[in-house]
């Protein structure tokens, strides 16, 4: 099954379907994306999140605070945990550190990113991990926090094979997007070469990251099929088996997400 395992479905660019949540969401079912998780960004905006993709079973929902932004409800382990009993929740996150953004001491950014891996291992709960140019600490912080008791996925993998080697070492998936498609991400494409297929995930991040030959467009989740191809292309795969594993291994991570009615 084509799975986008990560987007914000609450901020896709809805003016080529007039506006309308519900002919996008039918476009991209039509397409043959059959999953979506659609990830949180911060409190304010959760609740009208998980309205606004309700009807649909065939998205899932995350809760969490992004590291980028400081002026933000700032989240504490109980209500994290409150809101992951949600039904449609599957993951704590999107966290993390992300050094790229973001000036001065950061100790509040490794402050919330601990706060949500204890979270998720308090919901038993899978971690969503954002990192840019932070490699080190937030290796450090997922070891010191026992993330590996939680689980969960590397999302929008922009790393070297170490840090995914050891991100695997800790249980975790490491997840690409159309970056992998861009002509410049050679190193990264090699680490897609040397995983582990039973650990690998793909993405969209839309509305953002599309991929070649859409770059700089809005992204959308049905474009999760050209980050699938260039997976396949690299590891000398028919990209339906790519499809069909990254597919299982959403599902093996995220078990409480719902599974399409046969």
């Amino acid at each position: 099954m084509l799975v986008d395992s990560h987007c914000h479905l609450d901020r896709v660019d809805l003016a080529p379907y007039e506006g309308s949540f519900a002919r996008f969401m039918e476009s991209t079912l039509a397409s043959g994306v059959g999953h979506m998780l659609c990830v949180a960004i911060d409190l304010e905006s959760h609740p009208a999140m998980v309205e606004l993709v309700a009807p649909w079973e065939a998205v899932s929902v995350s809760v969490g605070v992004h590291p980028n932004d400081r002026d933000r409800e700032e989240p504490d382990v109980e209500r994290l945990v409150a809101l992951a009993r949600h039904p449609r929740n599957v993951a704590i996150g999107e966290t993390g550190l992300d050094y790229f953004r973001s000036e001065g001491d950061l100790g509040w950014q490794q402050e919330r990113f601990r706060t949500h891996i204890r979270a998720a291992i308090a919901a038993g709960k899978p971690l969503v991990i954002h990192t840019r140019e932070a490699r080190e600490d937030t290796l450090r912080i997922m070891e010191e926090e026992k993330a590996r008791d939680a689980g969960g996925v590397m999302h929008c993998f922009t790393e070297n094979w170490e840090m995914a080697r050891r991100a695997l070492d800790m249980g975790f998936y490491v997840s690409f997007s159309g970056i992998v498609t861009f002509r410049n991400a050679d190193e990264l494409r090699e680490v897609v070469k040397r995983m582990p297929m039973d650990r690998l995930l793909i993405e969209t991040d839309a509305p953002y990251l599309a991929p070649v030959p859409h770059r700089g467009k809005p992204n959308e989740p049905r474009h999760v099929r050209l980050v699938a191809e260039k997976v396949a292309e690299v590891r000398g795969m028919d990209p339906e088996e790519v499809i069909g594993r990254t597919g299982e291994n959403f599902f093996s991570l995220f078990a409480s997400a719902r599974r399409p009615r046969e």
